[in-house]
């Protein structure tokens, strides 16, 4: 029997952090509750903007494969922000929209690393490439809590 895909992970980088790129580490800040803001990002989110990348998004079971292969994996260590677990990965396909609380994301694009990655998790982005998750923006605001079950709605075909 599988459970309900949910939320279990939330962090951001707040606007007013006092060393927002770190050597060391992503300057993320885990949050209970957050509010997605439409074609933004997190509220108060220093990464959000107008792109399609809004949002990084990640499954808890590649974090758990990363995790098993030596990657650090603590919330926010790998540039994620939200975290979904019991989510099938075909779901995080380019258009498909997400309800995550009272907010709807878009996936857009998959996520791959940088030389900022590389530096801090010590390790060639190449060993974790296609699994970082994916880049998605807000297509709806609304809040979105840890525990928050998430809904896969139809994927708009965009002609």
């Amino acid at each position: 029997m599988t459970s309900t895909p949910r939320v279990v992970s939330i962090v951001y980088t707040p606007r007013d952090i006092e060393s927002r790129r770190p050597q060391s580490h992503y300057a993320r800040v885990p949050l209970q509750l957050a509010k997605l803001v439409e074609f933004q990002g997190i509220e108060n989110d220093a990464k959000g903007g107008s792109t399609d990348r809004q949002l990084n998004v990640m499954r808890a079971e590649m974090l758990a494969d990363l995790n098993a292969e030596g990657f650090k994996t603590a919330p926010g260590e790998l540039g994620e922000q939200i975290v979904l677990a019991g989510l099938d990965p075909s779901a995080l396909v380019k258009g498909a929209r997400l309800k995550l609380g009272t907010a709807v994301i878009e996936i857009g694009i998959p996520r791959t690393g940088c030389a900022r990655f590389e530096m801090i998790q010590d390790k060639p982005k190449q060993q974790a490439k296609g699994r970082l998750g994916v880049l998605a923006r807000v297509v709806t605001s609304g809040e979105v809590a840890v525990g928050d079950a998430v809904d896969v709605l139809a994927v708009e075909s965009r002609g």
